[in-house]
């Protein structure tokens, strides 16, 4: 079973790593449906997320392709939100929060699906502080409640508001390490913590993130990003979905 929780948190931290979102919004469903509690599963999808996204990062600045200015308004934001999301689980039943799930994935996989860019001059390169920290905010809100980071909220409204979607890749990669940070960190305190279950998501997911942005910046253009995380977000809605019913 590890060496299968392994090569899944790999893949998912690779595939998820061409939108800087980070495999968690894929490993949590998929640890839940190996047996994994939710309240184990969701620290764990934290904590992969925070590894595999610093990898990412440290690969994007390093080639100089990281806009710190945008991001960190959101990081601000998102950080204080996780905590009130994480605090705020313990009174939601798990049911209630793999819907939320369910239609979290089907919002993010439609959006990078059919979502068009529709500003003249193209995507937009300036930084609007109260547009991005409100995406923070939701954004971490959202991670703390789920266990998912918050990338999977960040990319698609950062494409809603008129990024292009390799920037906002990026920008969402050098934010899911703080929110996730702040929601694990709540986790622990309440004490829902597997320590071998982390090591082993963590270090696939470094590994993994890192080789995925290398791919993505070199071989993919931004439509194909777009596409194939949509693809992976719906099937994952879909299977989450039986899994309720």
């Amino acid at each position: 079973m590890d060496i299968v929780i392994f090569v899944i948190s790999l893949v998912a931290s690779f595939v998820f790593a061409l939108g800087g979102i980070g495999g968690a919004i894929v490993l949590i469903p998929i640890l839940i449906s190996l047996g994994i509690p939710v309240d184990i599963a969701r620290p764990a999808g934290l904590f992969n997320n925070m590894m595999s996204m610093t990898g990412a990062t440290v690969s994007n600045i390093k080639h100089k392709r990281l806009d710190i200015k945008a991001g960190i308004p959101i990081i601000v934001t998102s950080f204080l939100f996780a905590i009130v999301g994480a605090w705020g689980s313990k009174f939601i039943s798990e049911k209630v929060i793999l819907i939320i799930f369910i239609f979290f994935l089907l919002f993010s996989g439609f959006m990078f699906l059919f979502h068009k860019n529709k500003r003249k001059e193209g995507y937009r390169t300036d930084v609007p502080y109260v547009s991005l920290s409100v995406i923070g905010a939701i954004a971490g809100l959202m991670s703390g409640i789920l266990g998912i980071g918050g990338g999977g909220i960040i990319s698609p409204l950062m494409l809603m508001a008129g990024f292009d979607p390799k920037k906002s890749a990026v920008i969402t990669a050098f934010v899911v390490p703080f929110s996730s940070l702040s929601g694990f960190l709540t986790y622990w305190i309440i004490g829902n913590i597997d320590w071998k279950l982390l090591i082993i998501v963590s270090v696939a997911g470094y590994i993994g993130a890192s080789l995925g942005t290398a791919f993505m910046q070199k071989r993919l253009d931004a439509e194909a990003v777009k596409k194939i995380l949509a693809v992976i977000l719906l099937l994952m809605a879909v299977k989450l979905l039986f899994h309720v019913l």
